[in-house]
């Protein structure tokens, strides 16, 4: 395959009280609760997605929430580390913020030219802020509880645990069009778009890790873009005929996704950058009101008693403090 994604699309990852994880991105993270839907697979559990102002690709991180979840374990064939890109010189007040708030953070840094703070979301979900020497001219999300000076850009990188790196490397270099930047002690980096944040998978190896086990707190999949479904039913083509196990294309109203699992575990999708979030509610109003695409509508009613009741914190915005006027 010539062809390379566009860089990451999404991470969706499994949570357990939708409030509590509401509470936790946007007051803790500085997100924006970009759209309000449920799991079309299980319409009794929401769907949340957390993003930039208007849910750009690569600014992305949705939970599916389901109250009570057991823990997950996390290992190998999964990914375990989801890291977001902040400014430089932004992780001292980030690591002062999450102390304020009761949460538990670590800095390291993983180069000369990267930083980065670890800390574990209420599920126990593994978040890095990373502060790299690459700019990231993305814009933030302008959050009540984050300034904009530090605020996440979106997201920087997917760390996958495996076994063996040798069949996952393949895929994500002869099938997903990713060069290997580097490589130290068994970990290799790589991008689409040479170390660009929002571009990068790094693939860690775990020769006798447990495998992982998807539950509350840990990573369902990990998505990457393409601009259209005309370009994503080539993709699925020719993944086809390598050998994957490709999903037919699903229409997830917001974009269209195929699936398919690596050769490490973890299961990825390809999804299309396109209609976006704002195709059933306006910019302002994103993530206001619980949305449902049209085949789920005539069950409305059960699906809204079905799900639990959560309240959204005051925007600090003022666009959408003025339209909430």
């Amino acid at each position: 395959m010539t062809a390379r994604t566009e860089g990451l699309h999404h991470v969706t990852a499994i949570a357990g009280d939708p409030q509590r994880n509401i509470d936790f991105y946007i007051k803790g993270l500085g997100l924006r609760l970009v759209k309000k839907t449920v799991n079309f697979d299980d319409p009794g559990t929401y769907h949340l997605y957390y993003g930039d102002e208007s849910g750009r690709p690569g600014s992305l991180l949705t939970f599916f929430p389901w109250q009570g979840v057991r823990s997950g374990r996390v290992g190998s064939g999964q990914s375990t580390t989801t890291a977001f890109s902040v400014p430089q010189g932004s992780l001292g007040w980030w690591q002062e913020h999450f102390r304020a708030i009761g949460v538990e953070s670590t800095i390291t840094s993983a180069s000369s030219e990267e930083e980065r703070l670890s800390l574990r979301d209420p599920d126990g979900l593994q978040i890095d802020l990373v502060a790299s020497s690459v700019s990231d001219p993305r814009n933030p999300w302008d959050s009540a509880s984050v300034p904009a000076e530090y605020a996440v850009r979106g997201q920087h990188s997917s760390v996958l645990t495996v076994q063996d790196p040798t069949r996952t490397l393949e895929t994500f270099t002869r099938d997903l069009g990713m060069t290997v930047l580097a490589e130290k002690g068994g970990r290799y980096r790589l991008s689409t778009h040479d170390g660009e944040p929002g571009s990068i998978v790094d693939v860690v190896t775990d020769a006798r890790g447990e495998r992982g086990l998807v539950a509350g707190g840990t990573v369902h999949h990990v998505a990457f873009r393409v601009p259209d479904q005309q370009t994503q039913d080539v993709w699925r083509q020719e993944l086809a005929e390598r050998g994957y196990a490709v999903t037919a294309i699903l229409d997830r109203q917001y974009f269209t996704s195929i699936y398919f699992r690596e050769p490490g575990g973890t299961l990825l999708e390809i999804a299309t950058d396109t209609p976006g979030f704002d195709i059933d509610e306006p910019l302002l109003e994103l993530g206001r009101s619980l949305k449902l695409p049209p085949w789920l509508e005539p069950d409305r009613e059960a699906i809204s008693h079905a799900v639990a009741k959560i309240e959204l914190p005051r925007e600090n915005n003022p666009a959408i403090q003025a339209f909430l006027k």
